[in-house]
């Protein structure tokens, strides 16, 4: 294989891995605002966020990818086509990340949260010291999946002609006409990828289960406010 074919092939390379970290930080945002607006008191807020969870989860990915390519525009709304790629992505992720976290945080002993109300904690106090301290721990290995299908996901935007590491393969593959050693180099590359991810994952699960075992030993329904 030529230079510049490899070259194709890292520039793809590239691309998905902007694709799976964008898509990564919005689809968490969009899990965590729409996971816990699924929790508020207010019903509006809570049917925004249903319809949002509810709707994003019904709709295939590859649907939405091609109305903010190719229907948006005619709407007069232009997108640039790799955030378009990642917005995309980090919607149809976010929605099935909103019930991770609205899982998470229902999972939290009622009692340690009457703890925290006797103790005269706030709401936001309570959340922030009480109930997310161990929902984390218990969102990190959902999340974790839901990165390598994020990854997965990426390839969909060869459809659309962005050049991530699909789209260069099938350049490579017609340059050299040789079909299953690109397709083959795919998966590998695609499953070192996952493998990576997942290590750092199983890392970001360790430090969180520690800092939790730090945060529960010296008392979190301590009576400080700090």
């Amino acid at each position: 294989m030529s230079g510049g074919l490899w070259l194709r092939l890292l520039d793809g390379l590239l691309v998905t891995l902007q694709l799976t970290g964008y898509g990564a930080v919005l689809g968490l945002l969009f899990a965590f605002a729409a996971g816990l607006a699924r929790l508020s008191r207010h019903r509006v807020v809570r049917g925004i966020a249903f319809a949002y969870t509810e709707g994003f989860r019904g709709l295939p990915a590859l649907v939405v990818l091609f109305w903010l390519v190719f229907a948006l525009p005619g709407l007069g709304f232009q997108l640039n086509p790799l955030f378009a790629g990642v917005l995309a992505l980090s919607l149809n992720i976010g929605a099935y990340g909103a019930e991770v976290v609205r899982g998470a945080v229902l999972s939290v002993p009622a009692g340690q949260i009457e703890a925290a109300t006797a103790l005269n904690f706030t709401r936001w106090q309570r959340m922030r010291r009480v109930v997310l301290p161990q929902a984390v721990v218990a969102m990190v290995p959902p999340f974790g999946n839901l990165l390598i299908e994020l990854l997965k996901a990426t390839a969909l935007v060869s459809l659309v002609y962005l050049q991530d590491l699909t789209f260069q393969g099938q350049i490579v593959r017609a340059a050299t006409g040789n079909t299953a050693m690109t397709f083959f180099g795919l998966l590998v590359g695609y499953g070192v990828i996952a493998l990576i991810l997942t290590i750092l994952m199983r890392l970001v699960e360790r430090r969180a289960a520690a800092s939790l075992g730090r945060a529960v030993r010296p008392g979190l329904l301590s009576g400080r406010t700090s």
